[in-house]
């Protein structure tokens, strides 16, 4: 995340998250009388640090100071203090579960993240692919869901539908010529926009191929399948780039990143990770 030019989102982001939480007001903020204070933030098991920026500013929001003794993509251990907060006791406890939440959730991505990417990492050192996420975000959660991924070592797929332009079987149920559609679309959308087109098998991908595809998705077919798609491309149109993606696991990750493909993308980064347990500990 460029952060510098996503502060204004972040801290809108963070608004709505404490006035969430806060709602009417805070009722212990009627009945306590406040003070300075001090809280650890406290692994209660393991993974890889992720959040840091969101909470800075939800810190620097309430005014209360933090210090993080990890920073992004960083991997801790169970018991681990990974940060101290220090100021008003009141404000502490107002921002405590929005910080959690951020950190736990943000962190549990990273940590689901990095997994596929050891196995990656082991499948083979000479191997060049590129994982990567899908739209299969939380509503209004895009932003820090991607943002977790890449912390996780992993990177972006499009974050919407107008960072290109991808042709899927709902989109393609109602194109009569593919190739016709292409050199339309190539007159209408901006200079140096990106067009990717899902295929279900190896007639499909040559279809898309022969249209004019910048990169074609092999959507939930076999390895061998996706091989043999790749040594069409390897062959005949070999400025294309090739995505994988569908019936990707941690188990089978290895075989598809051998099939020939340049990328694969899997939702589950997102969708399947675990929040990281996490405390707040009042000192």
């Amino acid at each position: 995340m460029d952060f510098g030019n996503e502060r204004n989102f972040v801290r809108k982001f963070l608004e709505q998250a404490l006035s969430e939480d806060l709602g009417r007001g805070d009722l212990f903020a009627l009945v306590s009388e406040d003070r300075q204070s001090c809280a650890h933030i406290v692994a209660k098991q393991g993974g890889v640090f992720s959040g840091e920026c969101y909470v800075r500013e939800l810190c620097a929001l309430v005014g209360v100071d933090l210090e993080f003794y990890f920073t992004d993509s960083q991997n801790f251990e169970k018991g681990a203090i990974l940060g101290n907060l220090h100021g008003s006791y009141l404000k502490i406890l107002q921002i405590e579960r929005v910080l959690l939440n951020i950190l736990s959730h943000s962190s549990g991505i990273a940590t689901k993240t990095q997994e596929f990417v050891r196995v990656l990492d082991s499948a083979d050192s000479h191997l060049s692919i590129t994982l990567l996420d899908t739209r299969k975000t939380r509503p209004l959660l895009r932003a820090l869901e991607k943002y977790s991924v890449r912390n996780g070592g992993a990177q972006n797929h499009r974050f919407g539908l107008d960072s290109l332009l991808m042709l899927k079987d709902t989109h393609l149920a109602h194109i009569a010529d593919l190739r016709a559609f292409v050199v339309q679309a190539r007159k209408k959308l901006p200079w140096g926009s990106k067009i990717e087109i899902e295929v279900p098998n190896l007639q499909k991908a040559r279809e898309a191929f022969e249209a004019g595809a910048d990169i074609v998705m092999c959507d939930n077919m076999s390895a061998q399948a996706v091989r043999e798609v790749a040594d069409l491309r390897d062959s005949h149109f070999s400025h294309i780039l090739l995505e994988a993606s569908g019936k990707l696991t941690l188990q089978n990750l290895a075989t598809y990143a051998k099939s020939g493909v340049n990328a694969l993308s899997i939702g589950a980064l997102i969708h399947q990770a675990t929040w990281i347990d996490l405390s707040l500990q009042m000192q």
